[in-house]
């Protein structure tokens, strides 16, 4: 699986941040970004649910 962020739509609410902090994480903006290039299996499920929960519509994933 791979996630990615649009910076262009990220609002930096941070639910990501906090629903997976092994996956995203702040940028020195204050925008959330992906720190890996593959998804683990194991935040399979954390990634899901970031991309559904976040306000902004800013995080997609697929794979």
């Amino acid at each position: 699986m791979k996630a990615t962020v649009d910076p262009d739509r990220c609002a930096g609410h941070g639910d990501c941040v906090s629903t997976c902090p092994d996956v995203f994480a702040w940028t020195a903006d204050g925008y959330a970004e992906v720190v890996l290039d593959e998804i683990p299996e194991q935040y399979r499920d954390l990634v899901v649910k970031a991309v559904q929960d976040c306000p902004e519509h800013a995080i997609s994933a697929e794979g």
